[in-house]
């Protein structure tokens, strides 16, 4: 069974080792992972642009995998990585299972409202709204509703976990657990650790 790496590891300069690490946690769970920056099934058309290029290789990619993990780590901001969400959606669409994780417990809301830095103000009604009138959601989930939603809606898990900042794109404890619910979800045999 292969599983599609989706996340923002990509942009790390050792993204290789961290594309090592974990191809080799799912092997142990009897997957194969696929990082978004491997050779793709069938080469895009040479005379395309660069980023077309990586779209096209990432959608085969996606396309011949059987589940996704999905790092929705917030990035460079309050909310995941919106091509790791682009990812996640296309595969849901596929109606394959996906699953996600976050190395940032914090609460979507609670990370909002943080960012808004005191502007945003309660309505009458007792939601809060950032500075231009629109609602902040709040329903107690790690990013938007739609993430966790599609998550929920394919069988699929997320996890969480509180890391510190300077290990936060390479820690894979959540990943890790991904990976397990994963390959009980699909059915994949783990790989045994024991010599006989």
């Amino acid at each position: 069974m292969r599983i599609y790496l989706a996340g923002p590891e990509v942009f790390l300069a050792d993204a290789d080792r961290i594309a090592a690490a974990k191809r080799a946690v799912c092997a142990a769970h009897g997957l194969t992972g696929v990082f978004p920056l491997e050779p793709p099934p069938q080469a895009p058309d040479p005379a395309l642009p660069d980023w077309l290029r990586i779209y096209w290789a990432n959608e085969a990619h996606i396309r011949g995998c059987d589940a996704l993990v999905a790092n929705l780590t917030p990035f460079r901001g309050i909310s995941a990585d919106a091509g790791t969400v682009y990812e996640l959606g296309f595969m849901r669409a596929l109606g394959r299972p996906v699953f996600g994780y976050s190395n940032v417990a914090r609460r979507f809301g609670a990370r909002t409202l943080a960012a808004l830095g005191g502007t945003a103000r309660r309505r009458p009604d007792g939601a809060w709204e950032d500075a231009e009138g629109m609602a902040i959601e709040e329903f107690d989930r790690h990013d938007n509703l739609m993430l966790e939603g599609g998550i929920a809606a394919a069988g699929g898990t997320f996890e969480a976990a509180e890391i510190p900042e300077a290990a936060r794109w390479r820690d894979l404890a959540a990943f890790g657990r991904c990976v397990a619910a994963a390959a009980r979800a699909l059915g994949a045999q783990p790989v045994s650790t024991s010599s006989a």
